[in-house]
Formats: structure tokens, C-alpha cells, sequence
């Protein structure tokens, strides 16, 4: 499968509305796990649409390798059907009245494949998916996450080039999310196909793909491997959305002196020539690290005192509330707390973990190094995926 190639893409509904997708350009690469992810609204799906060609562009193109399927200059439309791809909508549209096994070969019947090769090609992909014990039952006979890999294998037994996924697992419960990921998962490995996957749940995203398109308000924040979403954020957009507990961020320009702001002024000043550029700082929840009372602060790291205000379990795990001079702290931990809600500690966290953002919400460099060129809707990836 070539790559897919979205050049300067917009999409607008209504002529004088905001457009749904702004000035997209992404690449997505032969053998790809992508997944398009951001809140409700911020293009995902309408992308997801215009790659399949339910949707037109009302600006720039989509070509597939060296093929153009869509371009408003050109006036070039490749209809859905002659695209290659397979969709998968969040509803698995499963028809009722047929048995799975004619669920699964409705589409080669479509295509007039001869009855043995289609019985062959059925078969295969019922037993990858571990449907094939259940292949006389009707879909009303199944679970939903049976049905889901119904709706999958359908997709699967045409062999599309590309196959996308709108939210497909959104309607399952937690467990059954789950199993599907790991399914997914094995159907990537399994079968090399191309995959674009819509989701709004950062989870799925860090553990299904091989990279993630994070989306807000119609642009392209940042694309890049699930770590580098995680570990580099592009801007406070992208290091506020993936994380749970979310990042903590603390404001550092203003005229705002709670001890905390002063605490993270002060780090700025002792690992910085000044504060600079810097608007804010981000600190993840795992972190915090609360010190012994005999524990030595690593040098440079950004410490202070705080009372431990609340203890969360979560089960495996604990979600610890500081309170520092009246501002929240949240911390996340796998160890058991040795300290009590009302103790006094004292936080640390290592220098380079603190992340920096400046004036524009844009990801900022560390001392003497010059600020990264990255801002709020741009795409910050410099690998071939992302077309520029």
C-alpha cells in the first residue's frame, strides 16, 4: 500500500462557517497503525471521511502514492468504492438476517469471487479473529465485542489497502475495550494492513498505534510515536490532553505570588538565565517523588514543602493531593503512601522532567539552547510522515 498524502487539506460545511479541518498535512505510511486523536469536534473523524471519500475537500489534495483521489484545484474525485479501503463505522451495521459467515463474505459475494476461493478467504479470517466457532449463529446471537469482530473480519475478508476505524469500540464495556485492543493489535501484526483509527480516548491511542495525529479545533497539533507524544509535547494543548492524571501546570508570568508560583519561579531562575520566554511549567503526576525526611534533594530539582491534603486509590495504584500554600499538587503512584492525610513533606521533582511552555503555549527548550519551533495547531513531527 503507498502512502497516504494529505496536502494543505481544509473542509469547510458552510461558506462563511469555520472550517472543520484547517490547512491539514499529514502522511501516513505503508503498514501504519495511525490514530487521529482529540476531543469532540476537532476534525478526527471529518478527516477519517475524506480519506474514505464520503466527504469532498474544499481545499488542497489526497493522493495515494503517486495517485490523486481528491483535489479541488484539479477537480479530481475518486469515489469510495474505487479506493481501496475499508471503513468500520462506531455502529457495527451488521445485517440481521444473515449468519456471520454470510456477514463476512457479503462483500466478496458483492465482487463476484468464485464460491470455494470465497469459502478460503471467509474461513482464514474467521479463525484470525477467533469468530469462525460461531459462523451459522446471527449476529442478535452474539456479544458485542463478538459482533465487533464481525464487523472487522467483513472488512478484512475484501482485503482493503487501508482500513479505518471510527471509534469501534466506543459502544463496549471496559473489558471488552480490552480484548478489542489487543485483537487490534494482533490484526496489525497479522495482516500488515494499513490502519487509521479515530478515538478520543488517549489510552487507545498510546497503546494501539505506531504513531498518533493529535487534533484540536481543526489543526494538527502534533504526529509522532505514542513516547514522543507523551514524553515531548508540542504545546500545553497536547501536554494537558494525554495524560491521566492529567499534567499538573503551574503559571509562572503574571502577578499572581502563591508560594507555589514562587517556588517555580525560583527553580527558573537557578536552572535558567532568568525566566525568559517562560509563561508556564507542566509536571507529571508520576513525576512527583515525595522525599524521606533524611532523603537529600537532588541538585537542581524543582522542591519545595506541602501538606499531603487527600490519598485516592485507584486500585493499583494512588493519586496523591499536595497542598502547597493553598495551590493543588496531584502526584500518581504504584507504591503504597507511607505518609498520612496532614503530614508535612516535602516534593522534588527532577529538573528534566519539569516541561516548559512560553507565551504562545508552545513547547520551550531548556538553558542556553534556542526555543523550539513548535506552536499551538502546527505539526511538529520532522519525520516523513509528516508532509509538508
Amino acid at each position: 500500500m503507498p502512502d497516504i498524502v494529505l496536502r494543505q487539506v481544509n473542509k469547510r460545511y458552510d461558506r462563511d462557517g469555520p472550517d472543520a479541518v484547517a490547512d491539514l498535512d499529514l502522511t501516513i505510511g505503508d503498514g501504519e497503525f495511525m490514530c487521529l486523536l482529540g476531543p469532540s469536534g476537532c476534525g478526527k473523524t471529518t478527516t477519517l471521511r475524506l480519506i474514505a471519500g464520503l466527504e469532498n475537500l474544499s481545499g488542497g489534495e489526497i493522493a495515494v502514492g503517486d495517485e490523486i483521489v481528491d483535489s479541488r484545484s484539479t477537480g479530481t474525485f475518486v469515489p469510495p468504492e474505487r479506493r481501496g479501503m475499508g471503513l468500520v463505522f462506531q455502529s457495527y451495521a451488521l445485517w440481521p438476517h444473515l449468519t456471520i459467515e454470510e456477514n463476512v463474505d457479503f462483500g466478496l459475494r458483492l465482487r463476484r469471487m468464485p464460491k470455494p476461493e470465497r469459502r478460503e478467504r471467509v474461513t482464514r479470517v474467521m479463525e484470525t479473529l477467533g469468530i469462525e466457532p460461531y459462523r451459522d449463529r446471527y449476529p442478535s446471537q452474539l456479544s458485542g465485542g463478538q459482533q465487533q469482530r464481525v464487523a472487522l473480519a467483513r472488512m478484512l475478508a475484501v482485503e482493503p489497502r487501508v482500513l479505518l476505524l471510527d471509534e469501534p469500540l466506543s459502544n463496549l464495556d471496559a473489558r471488552l475495550r480490552l480484548e478489542m485492543r489487543a485483537e487490534l493489535k494482533r490484526i496489525h501484526s497479522a495482516f500488515g494492513t494499513t490502519i487509521v483509527f479515530v478515538t478520543h480516548d488517549q489510552w487507545e491511542a498510546m497503546t494501539l498505534a505506531t504513531s498518533i495525529a493529535v487534533m484540536h479545533q481543526g489543526t494538527l497539533q502534533q504526529v509522532g510515536e505514542p513516547t514522543d507524544i507523551y514524553d515531548r509535547p508540542a504545546n500545553r494543548f497536547v501536554a494537558e490532553f494525554v495524560g491521566s492524571p492529567p499534567i499538573n501546570i503551574v503559571e509562572v508570568e503574571g502577578p499572581e505570588t502563591s508560594p507555589l508560583v514562587a517556588l517555580a519561579r525560583a527553580f527558573l531562575e537557578t536552572t535558567r538565565q532568568g525566566r525568559g520566554e517562560i509563561a508556564s511549567i507542566g509536571i507529571r503526576p508520576e513525576h512527583l517523588h515525595l522525599l524521606d525526611p533524611n532523603e537529600p534533594v537532588a541538585g537542581g530539582a524543582f522542591t519545595g514543602p506541602a501538606t499531603l491534603s487527600a490519598l485516592l486509590p485507584t486500585g493499583g495504584s494512588w493519586i496523591i493531593e499536595l497542598d502547597v500554600g493553598g495551590s493543588p499538587l496531584f502526584m500518581s503512584t504504584n507504591r503504597p503512601p507511607v505518609f498520612r492525610v496532614g503530614d508535612s513533606i516535602t516534593f522534588s521533582v527532577e529538573r528534566d522532567a519539569v516541561h516548559h511552555f512560553d507565551r504562545n503555549l508552545s513547547r520551550a527548550t531548556t538553558t542556553g539552547a534556542p526555543k523550539e519551533k513548535v506552536s499551538a495547531g502546527a505539526d511538529t513531527d520532522t519525520s516523513p510522515r509528516a508532509a509538508k
